[in-house]
């Protein structure tokens, strides 16, 4: 006789489904028997490892006998002194997904709503959810944040609400003239979690700096990560920055050691090498560039983005005479048997567009290369 023990589970996680994440190459080669793949599905930067990070996790070795610094001391200080905050703002967390859970978890409960738009990172329902809260998802703009209709659906039991800026999956961005209006319209006992986990991929020019409006708005948390632009992304390390006793609430509830020693030291390595941020940056401005003529030259719609990733409509195309369509699951699972691993995002309400990571230009010429023989472009 079997115990039931699905009904043991809270009832919010009785009806999750797991966080899908991108296929693995190795996975796609088990199951296909397929080699020389190309993975352009989980938003990772194609520039390889920071030759300064590798130099310092080899110097790092010898230590991993010892527990880390619980507190992330460097890391800290060298965040501190890079964004003119102390260390008592700073959260470190396993990856910025760790910190929107850790805030969610902290201050959220099952008779409270939880707020983000339609199309946003799954994680802000998955969280909402497994905690019992109630999800209010407003209706998209756009493809992004509608933040007029954010304000007008806040409630008595409004509590947190998630905006992504870049917005993963879509790319869409939100101008710091905007979020700042919506600030002061937000009740302060409502958080506000500022996700930029793609804010070094936007336009300098454009991007602000969110991090110094808590002074004017202590309800706000920035959370960004090193997993994206800084190329951390199997070292698992991200970060928010709030008032510091937003931060002290979110530090009685994190797990002493959250982040690992080559974490600690590889994010404090890198977040200094300004050459290899640069690099990431311009790879991945000329393979938006690149990725973009060659959907305006087939005539495929898709979503101007800010981040490391576009989307593209690939199964209702502007382009009429294209044999047939197909959805965004058909043409991601034809794209496998070419050995190129992108994003499908039905589960975003986007059945008919696949997400594109930004790659090298040999990975981006391999998946124009397969996009052209699945929809029969040529």
């Amino acid at each position: 006789m079997s115990n039931d023990f699905l009904s043991l589970a809270n009832v919010g996680v009785q009806k999750l489904r797991p966080y899908q994440a991108g296929k693995p190459t190795d996975e796609l080669e088990r199951e296909l028997g397929i080699t020389d793949i190309v993975k352009l599905a989980s938003n990772e930067n194609p520039l390889g490892l920071s030759e300064s990070v590798k130099l310092a996790l080899q110097k790092e070795l010898t230590e991993l006998t010892r527990y880390p610094d619980a507190n992330g001391f460097y890391l800290k200080q060298a965040l501190a002194t890079k964004y003119s905050v102390n260390n008592d703002q700073i959260t470190l967390g396993n990856g910025s997904n760790d910190l929107l859970e850790l805030i969610a978890r902290a201050f959220v409960d099952s008779s409270h709503e939880v707020m983000f738009a339609e199309h946003a990172f799954v994680v802000y329902p998955l969280v909402t959810q497994a905690i019992g809260a109630t999800a209010v998802v407003v209706k998209a703009k756009d493809y992004g944040h509608d933040l007029s209709a954010m304000v007008a659906a806040i409630t008595d039991k409004t509590k947190l609400i998630f905006i992504a800026n870049p917005n993963n999956p879509t790319g869409t961005f939100l101008e710091q003239a905007e979020i700042k209006d919506f600030l002061a319209k937000v009740p302060a006992r409502v958080l506000v979690v500022l996700d930029e986990a793609y804010f070094e991929y936007a336009d300098n020019t454009r991007r602000g700096n969110a991090i110094a409006w808590i002074k004017e708005f202590p309800n706000l948390i920035v959370s960004r990560t090193f997993s994206k632009a800084y190329g951390l992304a199997g070292l698992r390390v991200g970060y928010s920055i709030s008032h510091p006793d937003i931060a002290d609430i979110l530090n009685r509830v994190r797990q002493p050691f959250n982040c690992n020693a080559l974490a600690l030291k590889a994010a404090e390595t890198v977040l200094q090498d300004e050459q290899y941020l640069a690099q990431s940056v311009a790879l991945n401005n000329a393979g938006m560039k690149d990725l973009s003529a060659f959907f305006d030259a087939n005539n495929l719609q898709y979503i101007p983005s800010m981040g490391n990733f576009i989307t593209v409509n690939v199964g209702n195309p502007a382009d009429k005479k294209m044999v047939d369509n197909k959805t965004g699951d058909q043409v991601y699972q034809a794209l496998l048997q070419e050995g190129v691993i992108v994003r499908p995002i039905t589960g975003y309400g986007l059945p008919n567009h696949l997400r594109i990571s930004i790659g090298t230009e040999a990975e981006n010429q391999r998946f124009k290369q397969a996009l052209t023989k699945v929809l029969n472009l040529q």
